[in-house]
This record gives C-alpha cells, sequence and structure tokens, in this order.
C-alpha cells in the first residue's frame, strides 16, 4: 500500500527538481507523476491527434521515494493507524489524521 495517494500535494525532496510543489496526477508500481514536475522532451512522429509531430514535453514519473507529503504546508511523514475499524494515514509530524 503506497503512503502517497493520487490528489496529495507533495514536495520533491531529491533529484534535478529538489525543492518543488505539485500535485499527485497518478501512482503506479512506487512512482508517482507530480504536475510540472520531471519535465522530459519526446519526439514524436505525426499521428491523427498531432498533425505536426515534433519535440513534445511532458511529465515523466518520479520514485515514490523522492517526494514528501505536504500536511498544512510543511512536508512530513505519512504513517498509518487503525481508528475503530478504519486504517488512516496520519502525518508524523502532528499525529493527526490525513483522511
Amino acid at each position: 500500500m503506497m503512503k502517497i495517494k493520487t490528489g496529495d500535494t507533495v514536495r520533491v525532496i531529491a533529484g534535478k527538481d529538489k525543492g518543488k510543489e505539485g500535485k499527485v496526477l497518478a501512482v503506479k508500481d512506487g512512482k508517482v507523476l507530480v504536475e510540472g514536475v520531471g519535465i522530459v522532451s519526446k519526439h514524436t512522429k505525426p499521428n491523427a491527434a498531432n498533425q505536426q509531430g515534433g519535440i513534445v514535453t511532458k511529465e515523466a514519473f518520479i520514485d515514490a521515494s523522492n517526494v514528501m507529503y505536504l500536511y498544512k504546508g510543511a512536508p512530513t511523514r505519512v504513517g498509518f493507524k487503525v481508528d475503530g475499524d478504519k486504517k488512516v494515514r496520519v502525518a508524523r509530524r502532528t499525529g493527526e489524521v490525513i483522511d
């Protein structure tokens, strides 16, 4: 189970985009896609969707270990706690339930 979910706001803590913040667009196999982070150039052939072809820039997946969850504007580690009969995510910095 991943500690980062789609829709979370995260800060990059390692790599070329260190310090950038953004919203998680997708999570897949221990990697996350964050808007505005990990921009790569991709050469594309002309097709029905892109008549011109050429060089397209888009976000690439980065490892989930390189991002930290932002809780009330501050980066924090995420833990789990059983609340009643539900397993919930907890901000380690404050101990408050995230969702």
